[in-house]
């Protein structure tokens, strides 16, 4: 049952039991609101802050997007993730990359202004205005023990990604019944949303499917759980080797 009939029907079943009420003196007419669903509105705050976190880690892929406030910096995000690796784009400070991780294998793809800025020397020698011209436009190779490998990765990783973000600070509580693109959801809030909130599916698996962090930094929704898409390496004419053509810094 969709969340539209599910409403008109609550609606029909209010007006009859009104009018039964009112002519027959009846009392005690009414629908279970968790009718149909999951059944984790019934369950306490804790116990569905942990299903949902389950089926998040158990999730073979996930669409993540929105934007995320870090360190002073606001990342704008639209990742899939899978198990295996992710693929996607991050935007900040006016700049926009593409990420790609099939395995331990980090692949970064961004334009010249990207690795201008990225290098940070401010010099503008021709050396390093050639560098930028190389990587413009290409997937770079990023090797496991550079710091740009720790820097970028975790965008690309689906369980330190979720780990980190779907976290609600401070006293849980549930804050009623919403609804996220036509799924009915239940809601936690940390400190009474001041921690956080997240809408939770009362749909078929309980995936979290909104998450509005603490401190006003950043809103995510969560979408696309257990849908395969594609994940593999660029061709090796798509490829620059980070180490042999990047200044090092």
């Amino acid at each position: 049952m969709t969340a539209i009939a599910r409403t008109r029907r609550a609606a029909m079943v209010s007006a009859i039991c009104a009018l039964v009420a009112a002519g027959a003196g009846l009392t005690g007419c009414s629908e279970d609101p968790d009718e149909g669903t999951n059944g984790v509105g019934k369950l306490s705050p804790a116990k569905i802050q942990s299903r949902t976190t389950a089926a998040a880690k158990a999730a073979d892929a996930v669409r993540l997007s929105g934007t995320v406030v870090s360190s002073g910096r606001t990342y704008k995000l639209d990742m899939r993730l899978a198990k295996n690796g992710g693929t996607g784009s991050v935007t900040t400070e006016g700049s926009t990359f593409r990420l790609l991780k099939v395995g331990e294998h980090l692949f970064l793809k961004a334009d010249k202004e990207f690795w201008d800025h990225e290098d940070g020397k401010g010099d503008d020698s021709e050396s390093d205005a050639a560098a930028a011209d190389k990587l413009d436009g290409m997937y770079v190779k990023v090797p496991t023990g550079d710091p740009a490998y720790q820097r970028f990765s975790g965008f690309t990783d689906k369980d330190v990604l979720l780990a980190g973000l779907l976290t609600l600070h401070g006293d849980l509580a549930t804050d009623g019944r919403y609804e996220q693109s036509g799924i009915p959801t239940i809601r936690l809030t940390g400190d009474e949303g001041s921690g956080g909130t997240l809408d939770v599916s009362l749909e078929g698996t309980p995936y979290p499917l909104l998450l509005v962090r603490a401190g006003d930094a950043g809103t995510i929704r969560l979408t696309d759980w257990g849908k395969s898409f594609p994940l593999k390496e660029p061709e090796d004419d798509e490829v620059v080797d980070y180490g042999k053509q990047l200044p090092s810094s």
